[in-house]
């Protein structure tokens, strides 16, 4: 594999070359996820609304598996690149395939038998259960396709394939686009149409993966007969993959108590806070996409002990993630009253929600910040860091937030204990990047 684009291509172009395609992809899933979301909307039903808004912590769950596996995988893959052990990558990529599909038939075992409480748990009530069941049963069944899907898209940009891994995530969604009224109306499916739509989509996405690594990727294999890992390159892994699984784990709980505390004040509350949420995507997938997006080259020049490109690297990375942010909350809080109006009709619904948008938004560049933190120190194999880091936004911090605000301001402390959760996890970030990522690029890298 030539490797000119990670060693000599300027930083900006490096970069933005790897992250665009990662960017693009991230905004083509969020809007089949709107679409979903506009769709189940023009039903009028709130209740079926909130529904199908409790089972969204579902996908970070299932994204939070996948990245075990997929950002463990690629972590790893990057810097043997780096270090001149592209021999190994075969292996490494082997056994991400076949851990991930492995583990997704367990993790579909496991949340059949246990759905009513599950759903309870996310804070469905007797008015939105039944709603809930029939999303969440399509999506269980389909989930080792979605936790599948992260593994390919993450190695091939690993290996300098972005494009592939972009056009896998456009044709599953653009699958599920098509298929979404089709199942929810034409068919009379409703909620379990958008499930099983999301699903075809993620099977046509997956399948397209396999064949091209099968195919036109020689660095990487989906051969059962490279199937071979040691402890060591196991434990590698993992100390990256599970810090990357918390953070979407994290997600998933920052979700759930957010729909647990609303929920005393109606489903009302959880529908429109679903749609937000929807809406705030639109910021933070391109945040993700930029910060995850360059984490392939960051993972290189660790590799190959290139302090002075590293540290190039890193802050374009801090740049272009902390200024896009910027912009697109300015924006999307400018527009926060059209944009609600796509979702709903009812005046007190959107008045409600344009104050849950605008709040959300001055997080995007401070969760910016501590992306590229995170990002950097899973290229670095740092995993206790990235672990602290994760647990903080939407985990520890923001459970520790939530409630205090919740006791003390009521309904508008819960719908600003994100930002509070945000500024806390901001001045963390900054003290981990000091203490761990400084002295490493001060040591030039032989630490």
């Amino acid at each position: 594999m030539k490797n000119d684009l990670f060693e000599k291509a300027p930083i900006h172009t490096a970069y933005l070359k790897l992250a665009i395609p990662v960017v693009l992809s991230m905004v083509v899933q969020l809007v089949y996820n709107m679409v979903d979301t506009y769709f189940i909307a023009l039903t009028r039903n709130t209740a079926l609304v909130a529904g199908v808004s409790i089972c969204t912590p579902l996908f970070t769950l299932f994204l939070a598996f996948g990245d075990m596996f997929g950002l463990g995988g690629s972590s790893v893959i990057s810097r043997m690149l780096g270090a001149g052990k592209g021999n190994d990558v075969k292996r490494i990529s082997a056994f991400c395939v076949y851990a991930s599909i492995v583990f997704g038939i367990i993790v579909t075992a496991v949340l059949l038998a246990g759905e009513t409480p599950i759903l309870l748990f996310l804070g469905a009530d007797e008015s939105t259960l039944s709603y809930a069941m029939q999303y969440y049963r399509y999506i269980v069944l389909g989930c080792t396709f979605i936790i599948f899907s992260l593994i390919p898209t993450n190695i091939l940009r690993a290996v300098g394939h972005p494009n592939a891994s972009m056009i896998a995530s456009i044709m599953g969604a653009v699958i599920n686009m098509v298929l979404d009224p089709i199942f929810i109306f034409g068919l009379g499916m409703g909620a379990k149409g958008a499930a099983i739509a999301t699903i075809i989509g993620y099977i046509c996405s997956t399948s397209f993966s396999v064949w091209y690594i099968a195919t036109k990727c020689d660095t990487l294999s989906v051969s059962i007969r490279d199937l071979k890992i040691s402890s060591a390159e196991l434990g590698m892994i993992f100390a990256v993959g599970l810090p990357a699984s918390v953070t979407n784990f994290t997600q998933t709980l920052g979700m759930t108590l957010t729909n647990r505390s609303l929920s005393v004040y109606g489903s009302d509350a959880i529908a429109v806070m679903g749609i937000v949420l929807k809406i705030v995507n639109i910021v933070m997938l391109v945040i993700v996409g930029l910060a995850f997006g360059g984490q392939p080259l960051t993972g290189y020049c660790y590799g190959a002990k290139n302090t002075e490109r590293l540290k190039k690297v890193l802050a374009f990375a801090y740049k272009i993630v902390c200024g896009v942010g910027f912009v697109m909350a300015v924006v999307v809080a400018l527009l926060a009253n059209p944009l609600l109006h796509l979702f709903l009709s009812d005046s007190t619904l959107i008045d409600m929600g344009v104050i849950m948008l605008r709040l959300q938004m001055p997080c995007m560049v401070l969760m910016g910040f501590g992306l590229v933190t995170i990002c950097t120190f899973q290229s670095m194999g740092k995993g206790l860091p990235a672990l602290i880091l994760s647990i903080c936004r939407q985990g520890v911090v923001y459970a520790i937030v939530i409630a205090l605000f919740s006791s003390l301001f009521g309904y508008n402390g819960v719908i600003s204990a994100q930002l509070g959760s945000d500024v806390i996890s901001f001045f963390i970030a900054i003290g981990l990047f000091v203490a761990v990522v400084k002295p490493v690029l001060q040591n030039k890298l032989n630490s």
